[in-house]
């Protein structure tokens, strides 16, 4: 028989069964057995994920600024790989694809940890003359640095977690990564959905933002009912967003929205509009402020309690998984013995990574933003000893609730509290302290979210036979490659749009800012933080997840409205193919590929929007037209473009 023949009849495109099974990862066969040699980390992999990594770390930077969240970029950067190699150049090999998404999802994971926390540096330096935002230099430095740290410590925990507990921490997305590079074997459908997708988002985008042809945010007061106000933000990135997350968290998110705008603003508005005087923190009277200047001034000092009180309440929760992560971890570390590995088992060698980890702490010692020197090196003392044990943590919690579910925020703030109280020991306060705490909790932030992010993808490469080591290449490629563009990217929208504002609240980095400043400075509205914190206790004991409540409760409504928007499509979409239908899958899965299209293309004409206002030529690609200040005409247009969402998830083919 011929080998075109074999090709023609081979019959399975799947991961095999035991991907799914308890047993020794070392037993594992791999969808491209250890013994085959095929082009992996090669240039084309290389170059194609180096632009990814920079495209996607850009948008998800925006989208997190915006809305509080990001979205994994490991299967589009994948589905856009294979629809690059294969639909286009007719060459790559699946290796080569998966080496394609770990390079471009180290720069959505590395965007990630800087969106969280950097931009609180610059949110600070607003209101407190002392303060600098941070140079362009140095914000490049920091990701990088503390990116590549996370990275070297993760290495080490990866014979333990993904293969000897092969199994029994389950990683989903780079499970469904894994699928979705099998699946992708076959042909290139998923490629041509996703860049229909992000190709509409992208004019849609432009002719809102740039031509200014409709709005792009519609808004109503409600009449009766004073100082309160419902509406939405209607972007194809939100709609997407929602459809992701699900019906369970978009509507967590909206319940927050409303206690805030249908409950908390009017209930300011009515008992301080006939007041002359301004109540702290604001230094207007509340009859002038509005809507915006109550949410401002008042519910995001509420939102961030409830926010606080979410992120610390997860990282007390998952204490148990942590302390026996690390004792596992350690455990399993002292036990290896070295032996030789097949090309499958393969990581950089210890020495690389040994002083490769030695030399990224001693550069913190000369990157970290801080002139007392005493304060540099207590920072940088806490971002390695620190960064070690949480690495230890997201990696192995990643594997068990998902990326999606890593208490990032928990983290970080008790990295912030645990470097102040180092901090204060030392003698130093005021701005110091809060510049070492800052720092060191942001290249923390940034490395565990490095490290969970590159547990996914050496699950991922684990599943489908990839070399460890070129993978761990290509995430220092990505890092390196999504920090060069960052610092441009938080200096550009910084000066667009300004962090914390409406068009850009930013409320982790937010959150991190006033919980810094608390400890240092003392001047924070704490009535208004515990109120947050108090309404986050409630959701918990109704069994509310606090994180996604306290977001809600932070961001304006008109961001969770489409959100909720988005998720009700899904909710539509898997009510006409239940599960055990023929087409639930291929409906959920062109979903997800129509979702992902949205935010990506979205987030770049978003980008190129701040762009154009950065430079000053704005104003002379805003035509407008009869529909630019129509709300009725915008929320049109944003309902056609759902109806394309759900026809598409409709039609999807069964495989």
């Amino acid at each position: 028989m011929s080998t075109s023949e074999e090709t023609k009849k081979e019959p399975i495109r799947r991961l095999p069964e035991e991907a799914y099974e308890v047993m020794d990862g070392d037993q594992y066969p791999p969808y491209v057995s250890s013994d085959k040699k095929i082009p992996e980390l090669t240039f084309r992999a290389i170059f194609l994920g180096f632009i990814l990594s920079i495209v996607l770390g850009a948008a998800n930077a925006y989208l997190g600024l915006k809305v509080g969240m990001t979205v994994s970029a490991s299967i589009p950067a994948a589905v856009i790989s294979m629809g690059i190699m294969r639909g286009i150049l007719k060459k790559g090999t699946i290796l080569e694809n998966n080496i394609v998404q770990t390079i471009a999802s180290s720069g959505e994971s590395l965007a990630a940890g800087v969106i969280f926390t950097v931009p609180a540096l610059y949110i600070l330096a607003r209101t407190n003359p002392q303060l600098v935002p941070p140079k362009l230099i140095t914000v490049t430095l920091m990701s990088a640095l503390g990116g590549l740290l996370g990275l070297l410590f993760m290495i080490p925990l990866r014979r333990f977690l993904i293969v000897k507990e092969h199994g029994n921490i389950p990683y989903p997305e780079g499970a469904a990564c894994a699928e979705v590079l099998v699946a992708g074997e076959v042909g290139g459908a998923p490629a041509k959905t996703l860049f229909a997708s992000l190709g509409l988002a992208g004019v849609y985008r432009f002719a809102q933002a740039g031509m200014k042809i409709f709005p792009e945010e519609i808004e109503w007061g409600i009449k009766g009912f004073t100082g309160a106000h419902i509406g939405a933000d209607i972007f194809p990135s939100l709609m997407g967003v929602g459809f992701i997350v699900g019906r369970r968290i978009a509507t967590i998110m909206l319940v927050g929205g409303v206690v805030a705008w249908l409950g908390v603003i009017p209930l300011i508005e009515f008992f301080g509009r006939h007041s002359a005087d301004a109540i702290f923190p604001a230094a207007t009277a509340v009859s002038e402020l509005g809507v915006w200047g109550i949410w401002n001034k008042y519910i995001r000092y509420v939102g961030a309690g409830a926010v606080a009180f979410g992120g610390l309440l997860s990282f007390v929760e998952a204490l148990p998984t942590i302390i026996n992560s690390f004792k596992a971890v350690m455990k399993r570390s002292k036990n290896d013995d070295g032996t030789p590995e097949r090309r499958t088992q393969q990581d950089l060698p210890g020495k690389i990574v040994t002083w490769g980890s030695l030399l990224v702490a001693v550069s913190m010692l000369f990157v970290l933003p801080i002139d007392n020197t005493v304060a540099r090196i207590v920072s940088a003392i806490a971002v390695v000893v620190f960064g070690f044990f949480f690495v230890t943590v997201s990696s192995r919690i990643v594997g068990l609730v998902g990326s999606s579910n890593n208490p990032v925020s928990g983290m970080t703030i008790a990295t912030l509290l645990l470097t102040a109280i180092l901090v204060k020991l030392g003698g130093i306060s005021g701005i110091e302290g809060i510049l070492a705490s800052l720092t060191a909790g942001s290249v923390v932030c940034i490395a565990l979210a490095c490290a969970g992010d590159m547990s996914q993808d050496l699950k991922t490469g684990f599943l489908v036979g990839s070399t460890p080591k070129y993978q761990q290449i290509g995430e220092m490629i990505g890092t390196v490659a999504a920090a060069l563009v960052i610092g441009l990217v938080l200096i550009m929208l910084d000066s667009t749009y300004g962090f914390g504002s409406k068009e850009l609240p930013a409320p982790q980095a937010g959150l991190m800012a006033m919980v810094v400043q608390g400890i240092f400075q003392g001047d924070l509205p704490w009535t208004l933080v515990w109120i947050g914190a108090a309404l986050g206790l409630c959701a918990r004991l109704v069994q509310i997840p606090v994180l996604p409540f306290g977001i809600g409760l932070y961001l304006p409504i008109h961001l969770s409205v489409p959100i909720f928007f988005g998720s009700l499509i899904r909710e539509a979409v898997m009510k006409k193919f239940p599960k055990g239908h023929e087409k639930h899958k291929p409906a959920l899965e062109t979903g997800m590929l129509i979702s992902s299209g949205f935010v990506a293309g979205d987030a770049l004409v978003g980008l190129l929007a701040a762009f154009l206002a950065y430079v000053g030529v704005a104003d002379k690609i805003a035509v407008g037209g009869p529909l630019s200040a129509s709300g009725i005409g915008g929320l049109v247009l944003f309902m056609v473009l759902a109806l394309y969402m759900y026809r598409k998830c409709c039609t999807a083919e069964a495989d």
